[in-house]
C-alpha cells in the first residue's frame, strides 16, 4: 500500500476535527462514561483549539493517506507547546491516530518512525509521550519501539482524573552528544 504522509494546513481543519472525534471515541468510548467522553471530544477537538493549534509554530499536524483515503495523523509539539516536560531538547508525540479499519497493518509503526526521523532532523535529543495506564496495548506497542516510562501526570477525561505515565525514547547517543558540546 503506497503511503503519502503529508503535514496537514489550516484548509485541513475539518478533516482534522473529524478524524480527531472518529479515532479518539473508536479507541476509548468503550472505556469511559459516554458523559466524560463527550465533554473531552468538545474540549479537546473544537474547531478553534484545533485552528489554533495548527497555528502555533511549535506544533505539526501530519495526515497519512493511501489512495487518497485517509488513514490516520500524527500531531509533534516542540517545547512550549508540549503538554508536559517543555524540554527545547524534546519532541512530544501527542497523539498517533490511526482509523480502527486501518490499525494492525503497521501504520502506527510508520507513524512512530516518521516522528523519530523528523525529531532527528530537527536535532532533537529524545522523544516523549504520555499514555493512559490503562491503554495496555499502546504501551506494549511503544515499549515494543524503544519507550520507557519516566513518570506520570494527570489527565482528565471529563470530570473525571486519569493517569498517563511519560514514556521517553532517546535518540542520540552520548558520543553524539559528546560531539555537540566539543563543536
Amino acid at each position: 500500500m503506497p503511503l503519502v504522509f503529508r503535514e496537514c494546513v489550516m484548509d485541513d481543519l475539518v478533516t482534522l476535527q473529524e478524524i480527531s472525534y472518529k479515532t479518539y471515541s473508536d479507541t476509548f468510548g468503550h472505556m469511559n462514561k459516554p458523559t466524560n467522553m463527550k465533554a473531552y471530544l468538545e474540549q479537546a477537538f473544537n474547531i478553534d483549539k484545533l485552528r489554533n493549534e495548527l497555528s502555533n509554530p511549535n506544533s505539526s499536524f501530519y495526515f497519512l493517506y493511501s489512495d487518497d483515503k485517509l488513514l490516520g495523523y500524527l500531531k509533534l509539539n516542540e517545547y512550549k507547546a508540549q503538554t508536559d516536560i517543555y524540554d527545547p531538547q524534546s519532541l512530544e508525540i501527542e497523539r498517533i491516530y490511526v482509523l480502527k479499519e486501518f490499525q494492525g497493518i503497521g501504520l502506527g509503526s510508520f507513524l512512530i518512525e516518521k516522528a523519530i526521523e523528523i525529531a532527528n532532523a530537527r536535532k532533537k535529543s529524545y522523544v516523549w509521550l504520555g499514555v493512559w495506564e490503562k491503554n495496555h496495548k499502546a504501551i506494549s506497542f511503544y515499549k515494543k519501539h524503544g519507550f520507557y516510562v519516566i513518570g506520570q501526570h494527570p489527565f482528565f477525561m471529563g470530570e473525571e482524573e486519569q493517569t498517563d505515565f511519560i514514556m521517553r525514547k532517546d535518540l542520540r547517543s552520548s558520543s553524539v552528544l559528546q560531539e555537540d558540546v566539543e563543536n
